[in-house]
């Protein structure tokens, strides 16, 4: 009873003032970030970082050029047409150089093959669209082979990984442990994922930049046509 008594009074469960170990426990639970998680993967993600980098630049820079050469005046056609039936085709040249789009190049090369056969006229008309067109599509082919490279890359960092791991297994004979591995495991699986997002954020963007040079494609093709049936229209 004595013992009892005093395991009472130095505070005890009937004293109210129980361990408080919830915050002990919370307080050594690992937190990691994006950042810590990335540094994870090893020299594998430095080369992803740089791949997905030079993708975002190129979008930028495309799709601002591409937006651009899609714009047009409504009228500019219009305008053009009165100038060839009034004669002015000083005045018709300066309007396509003054608006400077892939369309307008391509009419004043047409105006400047006047009076010319009209294969001639159509075929200067598409060298010059297929020039245009080129350089609309200018860093295409790198954005494509992030696409398809950068999850090639993941895997790579997946495959060094696990050499790793197993390395490390290995060199600690009996001496095996979670601990161990952890390095060579998160090399393998964080490059894989990082390889997966640049890749597909990269493909995601290249089809949006084909579907956007087709739309210009699309309205070059129509001025095209507009044009030569403009030459093919019986004089007044």
């Amino acid at each position: 009873m004595s013992i009892l008594l005093s395991f009472q009074s130095t505070g005890g469960p009937s004293g109210g003032q129980m361990p408080e170990l919830t915050t002990d426990i919370v307080a050594t639970q690992a937190e990691m970030n994006l950042i810590d998680l990335s540094l994870k993967g090893g020299w594998i993600m430095i080369v992803l970082v740089l791949l997905s980098l030079v993708a975002i630049y190129i979008f930028i820079q495309r799709i601002i050029i591409i937006r651009r050469a899609g714009k047009e005046d409504e009228s500019f056609m219009n305008r053009i047409k009165d100038y060839i039936h009034e004669g002015r085709v000083e005045s018709a040249l300066h309007l396509c150089h003054t608006t400077y789009t892939p369309s307008a190049r391509m009419i004043e090369k047409g105006i400047s093959r006047l009076g010319r056969p009209m294969n001639d006229v159509l075929v200067a008309i598409e060298n010059v669209g297929n020039l245009e067109v080129a350089k609309l599509e200018k860093g295409f082919p790198l954005i494509a082979t992030i696409a398809g490279g950068a999850p090639m890359i993941g895997f790579l960092g997946t495959v060094t990984g696990m050499v790793r791991a197993f390395f490390d297994m290995a060199n600690a004979g009996t001496n095996v442990d979670i601990s161990l591995l952890s390095n060579g495991i998160y090399e393998a699986l964080v490059t894989t994922v990082g390889g997966l997002i640049v890749g597909i954020i990269a493909l995601f963007a290249y089809n949006y930049l084909v579907s956007q040079v087709d739309n210009v494609v699309n309205k070059m093709e129509a001025r095209t046509m507009e044009f030569m049936d403009l030459l093919n229209e019986p004089a007044n």
